[in-house]
């Protein structure tokens, strides 16, 4: 019986991938010409969801690929694979792939310099004191709250750092606040020491919204990139250390 039920199990599962394959190829052959065995063509599946070359989807929840880190990206890839992250889409999606190839989609969604649009009105605009509250947080941080400054970390212009830190800028309210609420529950994760699960933990439900709220509402930067480094820790904040992965050593 044991047998039988594991059996069951692993075919529903084989069968969620083929639906979720299913899905997927019909989105890519709706766009896709005569294959190529190129990385922009087997990365159509991405543009799917992720928009026309990365460039973010259309409901706010499938964020902008173009021009991130491309340390950053294959964390990512990584973490859906290894169940760091939890989404069932994306992780059947990359959880046969090896290191070497997702560093391989990494490096080609980093290296796409689109336009960012200009932020989108907030549905529900927060009061002038809320903005302002969330601009402290993201350019001062709150010592007495031990929360960093975002730009301890994303950069100066907030537009993120090499090799793996990401930009916050020309991002949706709802998927900022997703993210954060991600990290609370236990849902988003990175390699240990993860740094940002601790700082959410200690960021109240007010601060999260403020701090998304003006992060949502600011343009980016004309010739935005991100910085060559990570910042220089502030004295109070020199012990904050984030995990990382290591990059896939050089193929065979």
């Amino acid at each position: 019986m044991a047998c039988c039920a594991a059996f069951r199990a692993t075919a529903a599962r084989l069968l969620g991938q083929l639906g979720v394959l299913a899905v997927l190829w019909l989105a890519v052959a709706a766009h896709a010409g005569p294959f190529e065995n190129t990385i922009a063509q087997r990365t159509l599946a991405c543009t799917a969801c992720h928009g026309e070359q990365g460039r973010a989807g259309p409901d706010g929840y499938y964020p902008r690929l173009a021009g991130k880190p491309a340390g950053y990206l294959y964390n990512q890839l990584l973490n859906f694979r290894d169940g760091r992250r939890h989404y069932g889409l994306m992780t059947r999606m990359v959880d046969v792939l090896s290191d070497g190839y997702l560093m391989d989609i990494a490096r080609h969604f980093s290296a796409m310099q689109a336009p960012y649009p200009p932020p989108q009105p907030l549905a529900s605009p927060p009061a002038p004191e809320v903005l302002a509250r969330g601009r402290a947080l993201a350019l001062q941080g709150d010592a007495g709250q031990r929360v960093p400054a975002c730009v301890q970390c994303h950069g100066e212009r907030l537009t993120g750092a090499l090799p793996d830190v990401p930009g916050l800028l020309g991002l949706p309210q709802d998927y900022l606040m997703a993210q954060l609420g991600g990290w609370r529950t236990g849902q988003r994760r990175a390699h240990a020491p993860d740094c940002m699960a601790s700082i959410v933990q200690r960021l109240s439900d007010r601060d999260a919204y403020a701090v998304v709220s003006w992060l949502a509402s600011q343009p980016v930067p004309a010739g935005a990139h991100p910085a060559a480094e990570r910042p220089t820790l502030a004295a109070e904040w020199a012990g904050l250390k984030c995990g990382s992965a290591r990059p896939p050593g050089p193929k065979p």
